[in-house]
């Protein structure tokens, strides 16, 4: 399919934000350039909101709160299903937004950024049809009603690296329990966020309900997560934004849901099958490794992991490095400057740290002499106290360990302050069982299977807390109201 060509437009101006059902100019907006990752060149400029912006939004928030909670569930899920509709005329639109301001290839943009929205829009549908939204406590107490309601205006804070995932995990399941919301987009990647406010507008969705301001953490991110009139909070990025935000927001004791980060464990034993590690390594690099749930650090059982090191060397280096612009299979540039400047100076301290580079290593790939491009680099015989094996390098680098048993490698791999995703490979199911049980995180996959529709994203410990996804998703956006003396209905 051919989009519009948003590599080839002069600077992009979108310096309104979305409030009250139209887009209006900034109050105290000042500007920003964001820069395409490939050219390192301005590609977007948008406007950065003040106080008097976030008030403005959260106002219209605040205003409409009782007309959409009062709204029916059917009403609220055929109107979700009306921004489904809408969200597929617009695909298009969306991943060739996200290549430009993020560094995703056209591929990934189209088949699992923009895919992603389709299939939590889809899941959210699904689980509000079936959601206890009013059901009786129980046999034993006929009379009592549990209802789940709105928790009221929420702020809804979302990253760059998975933009539209992230968005529609949130908007979803705030908009089908009866909130009502304003989204601050990451100041990276504003463009396919603000052509999802064109979405829920010509959804229908009404005036109020959904409100977009632009800005960034310390500014609008701040004050939405101060403000009074918020009722909760929802945030995906890194963990130290993530405690600011908590410390931020206990003034007013509202509710703070956190998706943070994560250094991904896993755990490759003699027994896995043969596309273990290569399938490992592919998921490391996928979207350049900016993926909180990337399998960082490769645990390889000791009687396998010459052979598996060798594997993952030859799969790093076989990946390809190329223009998001450009269709196909390889990977792009990570975001901007700061993270890249970051990587090499964590591939740098592996390096220094006696780690042994098998793949890749410091600078840009052979060719590119711009753009935020990164070698795809793999690690062997690392120990769990470098550098390396501990902080989230958030790019297209993966680590190996050896393990000579399960203990050790549970011990391995829990021994993190993370605790989002960790994932198994073996061919024995009773391992795997035991295994699933006793890591420390909120996800874990196993011989490379997916988990399925609805499946509830989150993790535990510095990974933050709640749920995404599906019914779970749905009930982080709840509050519970028990009632008694109900009566018949």
């Amino acid at each position: 399919m051919a989009g519009p060509p948003f590599k080839r437009l002069k600077m992009i101006e979108k310096p309104d934000f979305y409030i009250d059902g139209a887009w209006v100019a900034p109050l105290e907006g000042r500007a920003h350039e964001v820069i395409a990752p490939a050219t390192e060149e301005p590609c977007t400029r948008i406007s950065l909101g003040g106080q008097a912006d976030t008030d403005a939004a959260v106002a219209a928030a605040k205003a409409a709160l009782p007309g959409w909670m009062a709204t029916p569930v059917a009403d609220r899920i055929a109107l979700l299903e009306k921004v489904l509709e809408v969200y597929k005329t617009r695909a298009e639109d969306l991943a060739q937004s996200m290549s430009l301001e993020m560094g995703a290839p056209l591929d990934l943009a189209r088949q699992s950024q923009v895919g992603a929205g389709i299939a939590h829009l889809g899941a959210y549908i699904d689980a509000a049809k079936a959601f206890p939204w009013e059901a009786p406590l129980g046999d034993h107490a006929p009379n009592d009603r549990i209802i789940h309601e709105a928790v009221g205006v929420c702020a809804l804070i979302t990253p760059w690296n998975w933009p539209m995932n992230q968005v529609t995990l949130k908007v979803g399941a705030a908009m089908v329990a009866g909130n009502t919301m304003v989204l601050k987009p990451s100041e990276e990647s504003p463009l396919n966020a603000m052509i999802f406010a064109e979405i829920m507008h010509d959804a229908g969705v009404p005036k109020g309900v959904f409100n977009l301001v632009n800005g960034d953490g310390a500014g609008v991110g701040s004050q939405l997560s101060e403000h009074p009139d918020v009722d909760m909070v929802s945030f995906t990025g890194s963990t130290r934004a993530g405690k600011l935000i908590s410390k931020a927001a206990a003034e007013t004791l509202k509710r703070v849901h956190l998706e943070l980060g994560g250094k991904g464990a896993n755990l490759i034993f003699a027994d896995a099958d043969d596309a273990a590690v290569e399938r490992g390594v592919r998921s490391m690099m996928n979207n350049t490794g900016q993926s909180c749930n990337a399998p960082s650090r490769m645990l390889v059982e000791a009687s396998a992991y010459d052979a598996a090191v060798e594997k993952a060397a030859s799969v790093a280096n076989g990946i390809e490095v190329g223009p998001p612009d450009k269709e196909g299979k390889h990977i792009g540039p990570v975001v901007n400057a700061t993270q890249w400047e970051k990587i090499q100076g964590l591939i740098q301290a592996g390096i220094d740290e006696g780690a042994r580079l098998v793949a890749g290593g410091t600078g840009r790939p052979e060719g590119f002499n711009k753009g935020f491009y990164v070698r795809p680099t793999v690690f062997a015989d690392v120990t769990n106290d470098m550098t390396i094996a501990q902080e989230e390098i958030f790019g297209p680098v993966m680590t190996i360990l050896k393990f000579e048993g399960e203990d050790e490698a549970v011990r391995i791999a829990n021994d993190t302050p993370y605790g989002l995703t960790n994932y198994v490979q073996s061919g024995d199911d009773k391992r795997r069982q035991r295994l699933a049980r006793q890591l420390r995180a909120g996800m874990i996959e196993m011989n490379g299977e997916s988990r399925g529709k609805g499946s509830p994203f989150g993790g535990m410990k510095m990974s933050g807390n709640g749920r995404e996804a599906g019914y779970w998703g749905i009930h982080d956006f709840v509050e519970v109201k028990a009632v008694s003396g109900w009566g018949e209905d």
